[in-house]
Formats: C-alpha cells, sequence, structure tokens
C-alpha cells in the first residue's frame, strides 16, 4: 500500500497549508473541476495508483471538507484531521467507486460525513469518560497511602450515588461498580444503548454538582 502520508507531504497539502486556504470559496470557480473531470481523476487514482491524479482531487475537495468540518466539529485541528480521514479513505477505497453508482463529488461527501459521524461519537466517548473520571477519582485506587479525605469523599460520594433516582443509579452502579460496557448494561436491561448513554450522563451530572459543592 501506498504511503499516505508522504504523499499528502509530496504535494505539500498538510494542515498547515489546508487552514491557509480553508474554505471551499476561497478556490476560484475557474479551478474548480466538472464531473467528468473527477470522474477520470478517480479511475486514474483507482486504476492506476496515479499520485497526480490523486493530488488534484486532494486539491478540490480539501478546502471543501475543511469548511464542512469546521461548520459540525468546531475546531479547526478536527476539521484538518476530518480532512486527512476521509482523502486516506478516497485513497485506499477508490477500487470500490463506481461511476455508474454515483458522481465522485456524492461518492467523496458520502465518505466524509461518515467519518465525521464516527470522529463526532468518538469525541463525545472521551467527554463522557473525562467526565466520568473527573467525579470518580477513587475507587479504583489501590494505594495504601492514599489520602484519608479521599476515602471520605469516597464514602459520602457513594452515598449520594444511592440518593439518585434509580434509573440513573442502576446505570451509575453497573458502569463503574460492576464494571460493565454501556453496551452489557443496555442489552442486560433491554433498553437502547443511547438511554444508557442520557441516563449515565444525567447521573453524573448530578453526582459533578456534589463534587462541586465538596470542593467549594
Amino acid at each position: 500500500m501506498e504511503n499516505f502520508q508522504s504523499q499528502t507531504a509530496e504535494n505539500r497539502y498538510d494542515k498547515a497549508s489546508l487552514a491557509k486556504n480553508n474554505g471551499a470559496t476561497q478556490l476560484s470557480n475557474t479551478n474548480e473541476l466538472d464531473a467528468e473531470q473527477l470522474a477520470e481523476l478517480m479511475l486514474k487514482v483507482a486504476n492506476l495508483r496515479c499520485k497526480v491524479s490523486f493530488a488534484k482531487l486532494f486539491k478540490h475537495f480539501g478546502p471543501k471538507i475543511s469548511a464542512f468540518g469546521n461548520q459540525r466539529l468546531h475546531q479547526q485541528g478536527l476539521a484538518m484531521d476530518l480532512v486527512q480521514e476521509t482523502m486516506t479513505r478516497v485513497w485506499t477505497k477508490a477500487h470500490l467507486y463506481s461511476e455508474d453508482k454515483a458522481a465522485v463529488s456524492t461518492w467523496v461527501f458520502t465518505v466524509m460525513r461518515n467519518q465525521c459521524f464516527d470522529m463526532l461519537r468518538k469525541v463525545q466517548h472521551n467527554k463522557e469518560d473525562s467526565f466520568g473520571d473527573d467525579i470518580w477519582p477513587l475507587f479504583e485506587s489501590d494505594d495504601a497511602e492514599s489520602n484519608e479525605d479521599d476515602f471520605k469523599l469516597s464514602g459520602t460520594l457513594l452515598r449520594h450515588v444511592d440518593e439518585l433516582p434509580p434509573l440513573q443509579r442502576q446505570i451509575v452502579q453497573g458502569i463503574y461498580m460492576q464494571e460493565m460496557t454501556q453496551q452489557e448494561l443496555a442489552d442486560k436491561l433491554g433498553i437502547p444503548i443511547g438511554t444508557v448513554k442520557s441516563r449515565l450522563r444525567l447521573g453524573l451530572e448530578k453526582l459533578k454538582g456534589f463534587m462541586e459543592k465538596h470542593y467549594d
């Protein structure tokens, strides 16, 4: 497999250049490629692994993907990651493109949207993990020299878990005390995983409110 990173470096489509030229509106209309030209380039990438053709596709789609990423992900760095990840998939999966089924733009933007959804899910998952770590720092510690106040805090936190609404308490206890995954809880309780996530978030918000009061 061709080295994608060296290819992008070779053609100078790194994050800095994309940031400098961010936004599809910055491209001149005279530089826009029509559907026939895009199809020709894509087929060369698919059949010949043509780097020159890929560079032209990257130049055409890169700013558009970046603009979409800025709108949906709200971070320049994540938008640049979306460009890199999308175009990596275009390069590696070009052989799957069928001119009879879709225009190149449709195909590339479908790849882009799917990648964006994956990134949003990861961002949300990381936020939830970080949120839980912020308010649940003690139960996995086996350090004999842990501060006495920390143990008191653990006991107090447990009492507040018991005070959560039953549905939220069930999820928080399952995740943090029984060490079940969200999917395992969803399967056990017969509820959608989205419901598990929302109940967990609500429970953690209540516990975080307690923590903020405690440390104040």
